[in-house]
């Protein structure tokens, strides 16, 4: 098989995966209880990183990696649905970003914005993965 048969054999829309993400989630057996996300597109990853760039006075851009996080978590992350309009109202929150940092500690979300990175073809830290987005 040559590599341009692999490619069009291999899509990478719909690429998902079930990740353990804390001890602290466990089913009333025990179990780990698994997150499922998916990788990010080239568009997805284009829109994320207009989406955290902000044009500051004489042409300075500033790039908000809380946000870039936070937002990476909530669009990549199929289950559980951090956008679900019943457990945001459950939760007293109005919005995803509200909900994800009601439910979720610091390490799980920067363990899923691991995990989405790698699925989605970063082999690099979360601070690479910035410095790219920056530019």
């Amino acid at each position: 098989m040559s590599l341009q048969d692999f490619l069009n054999n291999n899509f990478v829309d719909g690429l998902t995966e079930e990740v353990a993400v804390s001890n602290r989630f466990k089913d009333k057996d025990g179990q780990l209880m698994l997150f499922k996300i998916k990788a990010m597109d080239q568009a997805g990853y284009n829109n994320l990183q207009e989406k955290c760039t902000t044009v500051k006075s004489r042409g300075k851009t500033h790039f908000d990696n809380r946000k870039f996080s936070t937002s990476m978590v909530i669009e990549n992350t199929v289950y559980p649905d951090f956008k679900d309009a019943a457990s945001l109202k459950a939760a007293s929150v109005q919005t995803p970003e509200q909900y994800l940092a009601k439910v979720m500690l610091p390490g799980e979300v920067t363990k899923l914005v691991e995990e989405i990175t790698k699925l989605s073809g970063f082999d690099v830290g979360m601070d690479d993965l910035v410095e790219e987005a920056k530019n």
